[in-house]
């Protein structure tokens, strides 16, 4: 007999009124007995499974999960006695013969509620002032104001930002660019929109705010995001704007560096100096975002502050979630450092009162954090709904393919190193959570992927493959999808190049394939995750909702031969269609061999 598979998918339990869940497990074979362990009174229970039917081949038993009501997170494993001897666990970090760290345990927050139409969707991230100059009647003039005591610049279309001035370049891009643009959007398949700040700001990058309440004037001002919103929901898209609610700029009216509202302003001594962490009476000493002067950090520990931010019923947070913009969420700036005075004091208290302000207003509104690195504790279903997911997408996807790590130094790993580093992400996730994880290959802060790359298209198609199938919700920054490509801040924020003749159209397809499949399978959506096979150069997973099974395979490397284990996920004597091309592969024994070639990836399917 074959050695024993479990699977285990934890959107398909059940919740029950009292509190109770009720939770199921596959196996290969039938067993001699099994059990969920839990931790309620944060002492160890076993609860015993009942065999309920079959799925395919799979046998399917089902028990109740014993919740711990003294935590909002309940973490849970399964116990299994095959037919002979041993025993084998199940838990976030796989099969294994003993009973696996309490860290790498399934988890469910059961109160948690996930945004319903997050998991459908395939975002788009828009650098506004980059995308499309639909209306040059409010662009910027060269020499219309100071920025940093310099003159702010208008440039061309297509040139290339400076160094060491981006702050300042200005190109003409605004949100009525990005509702013309619409079609072409709907054409490539995308169906929610990420904009990067929009409101009132003396920069190009906007996220030095000076009034929260109005959308900058060289971006159209309310009206044009008043419009784009009304089309946007004509066409069926979802909006989400950037919240940068941890500092100000210096010229904002709490703040007021330059004395335009001197009666009410922190710098010389106002009555909102409060807002703000001052190191002493000098008026130069406070704190800015590390360490930019003009961007002065909010003090959460002053209640006007919060008022402001998001409790009182005409809040920033509040207001554009109303008609007539009625947008769907906010993805929040450097969320993990806001705080009581300079630091991150406090910080869970004040993203949980965005969270209710958020849902309070909207049920179903996104709390999306920006975060680089680990932002487990974020998300667990008290604060963040998804996190930009750098840690846990970007930066391995990038080190495994491109052998830089998250600061561009070298780094060499192998598909077991890749399968590592994207498991210890996931495994301190619920899964709803999982299912959330803003993915993406590039931003407005990071050099573009193909960069990184060297200009290798093959292995970028490698990076886009993983991003539309992977667990979690996608995300293509503007112009990726051309091939656009950009160093670091500012060159990753080039303009795009409407002239499609400078667009790398194998790229584009293979984003059009991808997203489109990923839109029509409901598997890559919200199946479970189940990785598959990680030697050398390969890395081979598994997307299972029911009786439907898409594997995906990726190779960096040199033509490879390889043989997959499918009894995992049921598949036994079947044969799979494939998504790039015609040709049609037979399992067989649930095993699947096939030929990759060169730096390529496949995507099977059951039909």
């Amino acid at each position: 007999m074959s050695p024993i598979t479990l699977l285990h998918d934890p959107l398909r339990g059940r919740r029950h009124e009292d509190g109770r869940v009720t939770v199921t497990l596959q196996t290969s074979q039938p067993v001699t007995a099994a059990w969920v362990r839990s931790e309620p009174d944060n002492e160890e229970f076993l609860s015993p499974l009942t065999l309920r039917g079959h799925a395919g081949r799979r046998y399917v038993y089902e028990g109740e999960l014993r919740v711990n009501p003294a935590a909002e997170v309940t973490v849970y494993a399964f116990k299994v006695l095959p037919e002979g001897a041993g025993q084998v666990w199940l838990s976030e970090l796989g099969q294994t013969p003993y009973f696996p760290e309490r860290a790498g345990h399934f988890r469910i927050n059961p109160s948690y509620e996930p945004v319903p139409w997050l998991w459908s969707q395939v975002f788009y991230q828009i650098f506004p002032e980059r995308f499309c100059d639909g209306d040059p009647s409010n662009n910027v003039a060269s020499g219309e104001y100071l920025y940093e005591g310099k003159p702010v610049v208008a440039k061309a279309w297509g040139e290339l930002p400076e160094r060491g001035q981006g702050a300042r370049e200005f190109y003409g891009g605004d949100l009525e660019g990005v509702r013309q643009k619409l079609p072409y959007l709907q054409a490539l398949g995308v169906t929610a929109l990420y904009l990067n700040p929009v409101f009132t700001s003396p920069s190009s990058h906007k996220y030095d705010t000076v009034d929260y309440l109005f959308v900058d004037p060289h971006f159209g001002g309310n009206g044009a995001l008043e419009r784009l919103c009304s089309e946007l929901r004509e066409r069926g898209f979802r909006l989400i704007l950037d919240a940068v609610v941890n500092h100000t700029s210096e010229r904002h009216p709490w703040f007021d560096r330059y004395g335009e509202h001197a009666e009410v302003g922190a710098y010389g001594g106002g009555e909102t100096r409060g807002f703000y962490s001052f190191a002493s009476e000098d008026p130069d000493s406070y704190h800015g975002w590390v360490g930019v002067k003009t961007l002065p950090v909010l003090d959460f520990s002053h209640p006007v502050v919060r008022r402001r931010v998001y409790e009182d019923p005409d809040a920033l947070l509040r207001v554009w979630l109303r008609p007539p913009y009625s947008i769907d969420g906010w993805r929040f700036d450097v969320v993990h450092m806001l705080g009581d005075g300079p630091g991150a004091k406090n910080n869970a208290a004040y993203v949980r009162g965005f969270r209710r302000a958020l849902r309070e207003e909207n049920p179903e509104a996104l709390v999306l954090g920006e975060h680089f690195f680990e932002a487990t504790t974020w998300l667990q279903g008290d604060q963040e709904d998804s996190a930009m997911n750098y840690y846990g997408f970007t930066l391995p996807v990038r080190t495994f393919l491109a052998g830089v790590d998250h600061r561009g130094h070298p780094l060499t790993i192998d598909a077991h190193d890749f399968d590592h580093l994207l498991t210890r992400a996931r495994a301190q996730l619920p899964f709803g959570i999982q299912l959330s994880q803003f993915n993406l290959l590039g931003s407005h802060d990071v050099p573009r992927m193909l960069t990184i790359l060297g200009g290798d298209v093959a292995r970028l198609k490698l990076a886009i493959t993983l991003l539309l199938a992977y667990i979690g919700v996608p995300c293509v920054y503007y112009g990726d999808e051309i091939g656009l490509e950009g160093g670091g801040d500012p060159d990753c924020r080039r303009t795009f190049p409407w002239d499609e003749a400078r667009w790398n159209r194998d790229i584009l397809a293979h984003y059009r394939t991808l997203i489109a499949f990923r839109r029509e399978r409901r598997v890559l959506q919200e199946g479970l995750f189940a990785p598959l096979y990680a030697e050398g150069d390969v890395y081979a997973f598994a997307r299972v909702l029911d009786a439907e099974v898409v594997v995906v395979i990726v190779n960096r490397g040199g033509e490879a031969e390889i043989n997959l284990d499918l009894a995992r996920v049921g598949l036994d004597d079947e044969t799979l269609a494939s998504l790039f091309g015609s040709e049609t592969f037979r399992i067989e024994n649930a095993t699947l061999s096939l030929t990759l070639g060169a730096c390529e990836s496949r995507i099977l399917f059951t039909p």
